[in-house]
């Protein structure tokens, strides 16, 4: 339809939601597909939801957030990464991380701009930047175990870059950066005027190692949004509670967007965030113990059936390659669904450079997971593109 925005008529629907979509179909379909921690939220912050509902707290707050819910997050951060962003100009509270990207994006893209995707990755920005009338440029980690490098990143920067967008833990791979690989990508970036856009939501989900962040590096400081929050680090996903950090002078550009794109967070979510972040740390240290259970289990098995696969070291993803067997990573996963009820995403879900592999999320249960590596095994043992 020629009244519809023509870059809208482009879009897909994701790959994730494609297949999750499909489990209600199956009788008795194992689905990971999604994302979302199968724990149930914690009494206090339920309680604190249901306390401002019941206190009539459902008025809208500033547009930046609660002031107290900003000081927790800041506070949270120093707590982890031992760096302060002020919680009156820097911290910007947002419906979920989703929020915060479009609200970023709009903020600092101009159509015909072009902005540096590492992939395989997130499938969520792309679509936002084909919306902006902007160009994405992949950048390869599939040769670099899923890690971009300086060089790479270096090489695809033309005088249309605007921003480049790095997404660790990694959603599909679970794979993270080390404070190294993170110092010489700042090294590079700082040397270029280009914004740096980094996801980190998954960052309370790490397993081998303590999280590092673009955060740490003052020389980028400027040029730097940061975009977490607490959907699945405190399985809170509906809850839709996400924030951006950045310097003042690029906040309040960043608070004019969304206070026209959503006003403000709900507010009784706004108050069960400030109790998750206040109360909530032993309760995420054992969501962690439980994916890494998971995790193991999963990727020892991967490893048996003879799939190629890096051991996640973050998110609740794993990201196995099925290249063996079929190079139609979404004919692989209709083909998977049919015949043994079992939902996974397609590589191709996470850009082109992700086809040949699968994603496998180990959120949901032990024995979802034990019932999904036999059905996955018996598939592959009998599998014919």
């Amino acid at each position: 339809m020629k009244l519809i925005n023509k870059f809208v008529t482009g879009l897909e629907v994701p790959g994730t939601r494609q297949f999750s979509n499909k489990v209600a179909l199956y009788d008795n379909c194992i689905d990971l597909t999604l994302g979302q921690s199968g724990f149930a939220p914690a009494d206090y912050i339920k309680d604190a939801m249901i306390r401002a509902i019941s206190e009539d707290q459902l008025r809208y707050t500033h547009n930046k957030g609660l002031l107290e819910l900003r000081q927790a997050v800041s506070d949270d951060i120093y707590r982890r990464l031992g760096v302060r962003y002020d919680a009156e100009t820097e911290i910007l509270m947002t419906n979920g991380g989703s929020e915060a990207i479009d609200d970023v994006l709009r903020t600092i893209i101009n159509p015909d701009d072009e902005v540096l995707l590492p992939v395989p990755t997130y499938l969520g920005y792309e679509p936002v930047i084909k919306l902006l009338g902007a160009k994405t440029v992949y950048v390869d980690t599939t040769q670099t175990g899923f890690v971009p490098t300086p060089e790479a990143v270096t090489a695809a920067i033309t005088d249309k870059t605007k921003a480049i967008i790095f997404n660790y833990p990694t959603n599909p791979t679970g794979v993270t950066y080390t404070y190294d690989q993170i110092q010489a990508l700042a090294d590079a970036l700082s040397e270029t005027s280009i914004f740096i856009i980094t996801d980190e939501i998954y960052s309370e989900n790490v397993y081998d190692a303590p999280h590092h962040s673009f955060m740490e590096f003052k020389d980028v400081r400027n040029q730097l949004f940061v975009v977490s929050g607490l959907s699945k680090s405190h399985a809170i996903t509906g809850a839709r509670v996400g924030y951006v950090l950045a310097p003042e002078a690029l906040m309040e550009h960043v608070t004019t967007v969304h206070l026209y794109n959503s006003i403000c967070v709900a507010t009784p979510m706004q108050y069960g965030a400030i109790s998750a972040l206040n109360h909530g740390q032993e309760d995420v240290t054992k969501m962690n113990d439980a994916y890494i259970e998971r995790r193991n289990y999963l990727y020892d098995r991967l490893i048996g059936m003879g799939l190629p696969v890096i051991k996640p070291q973050g998110a609740f993803y794993i990201f196995p390659d099925i290249s063996a067997y079929s190079n139609d990573s979404f004919q692989f996963a209709n083909d998977l669904i049919e015949q043994e009820q079992l939902a996974v995403v397609p590589g191709k879900s996470f850009s082109d450079l992700g086809e040949g592999y699968i994603r496998l999320s180990f959120a949901c249960t032990m024995e979802e997971i034990i019932e999904a590596c036999d059905r996955l095994e018996r598939f592959l043992n009998h599998y014919q593109q």
